[in-house]
C-alpha cells in the first residue's frame, strides 16, 4: 500500500493562470510560498520560504482564478509531485509540485468585497474537484447565524 497526500497552507506568489486543455477542461496554475522561523548555528531567527506549483483543475481551477490573486492565503490538499530540471546556467534544480484535490479560501475576514462582489461565505470552500458546485452552495443567512 502506498499514499501520498500532502497539506500546504501558504501564500500566492503570482496571479493564477488559467488554460483550458483542448477537451475543454480547465487547469490553473500558480505559485505558492510557506514560511518557517528556525534558528540558525548562531541563534538568530531566520525565515525559511518553501515554493511549491500549484495545479488545479475543473471548478475549482476556474474557481482559483476568479477568486484568488497574487497574496492571498489558501489552503490546498493535493499529492506532491517532485520534478527534476536543469536550468539555462546548468545548475539543477527541484520544483515541488502538488496536483490540488481540495481547496479553501481563507483570510477573507468577513469582508464582502475580497471576491468582487459575492460574499465571503459563497467564495471560501471550492469543494472535491469532482463533486456538483450545488453541494457547497453558500448557507443561508438569518438572525439565527448571529454569534452572540
Amino acid at each position: 500500500m502506498s499514499f501520498n497526500k500532502i497539506i500546504v497552507v501558504g501564500n500566492l506568489g503570482k496571479d493564477p493562470e488559467l488554460r483550458y486543455t483542448p477537451q475543454g477542461t480547465a487547469v490553473c496554475d500558480f505559485s505558492m510560498a510557506t514560511n518557517d522561523k528556525k534558528r540558525d548555528k548562531a541563534g538568530e531567527m531566520q525565515n525559511i520560504t518553501t515554493w511549491f506549483r500549484i495545479t488545479l483543475w475543473g471548478k475549482q481551477a476556474e474557481n482559483a482564478s476568479k477568486y484568488l490573486t497574487k497574496g492571498n492565503p489558501v489552503y490546498i490538499e493535493g499529492r506532491l509531485q517532485v520534478e527534476e530540471w536543469t536550468d539555462r546556467d546548468g545548475n539543477n534544480r527541484i520544483t515541488l509540485g502538488v496536483q490540488g484535490s481540495d481547496m479553501h479560501f481563507l483570510g477573507s475576514g468577513g469582508r464582502s468585497d475580497d471576491f468582487s462582489g459575492e460574499t465571503s461565505h459563497e467564495a471560501e470552500f471550492a469543494g472535491p474537484a469532482d463533486a456538483p458546485a450545488s453541494e457547497f452552495a453558500p448557507p443561508a443567512k438569518g438572525d439565527d447565524d448571529i454569534p452572540f
